[in-house]
């Protein structure tokens, strides 16, 4: 697109023009579409003219940290979050795995117990019978 295009006589100047959005902007409109009532996010979208796959980007870009313009307290908190979500994330694994291998210890220690009790019905049953022989 070219100068001449853009000036009010030029064959695109009716056309409409592309956007841009602050991170200030993009920070506010996500805390506030993120706050909403589920019944609300789509008068928020409406409002502002906005899909809500801008917000899903948005998001992401704020939880990257890539949002450029933001004050260095809100960059610090966002990569803190992601740093803090990583760590969760590590957590739940190593959760899971530890309740892995408990299940499967436990699985073990009853069917050991189950073999004890049946030995030890045997035995009785064995007892029994060599006490009957003797008498």
């Amino acid at each position: 697109m070219t100068k001449h295009d853009l000036e009010a006589g030029g064959p695109r100047a009716d056309r409409p023009k592309r956007r841009h959005f602050s991170a200030e902007y993009k920070l506010r409109i996500v805390a506030e579409y993120d706050a909403a009532p589920p019944g609300e996010k789509g008068a928020i979208l409406r409002r502002e003219g906005l899909y809500d796959s801008s917000i899903q980007l948005w998001r992401r870009q704020r939880d990257e940290g890539a949002l450029k313009g933001v004050s260095r307290e809100k960059q610090v908190a966002s990569g803190e979050m992601a740093r803090q979500r990583a760590k969760e994330k590590a957590e739940r694994e190593k959760l899971e795995r530890e309740n892995a291998r408990l299940k499967k210890k436990l699985a073990q220690t009853e069917a050991a117990l189950e073999i004890m009790g049946k030995w030890h019905a045997l035995l009785e049953t064995m007892s029994e019978s060599a006490d009957s022989d003797n008498s």
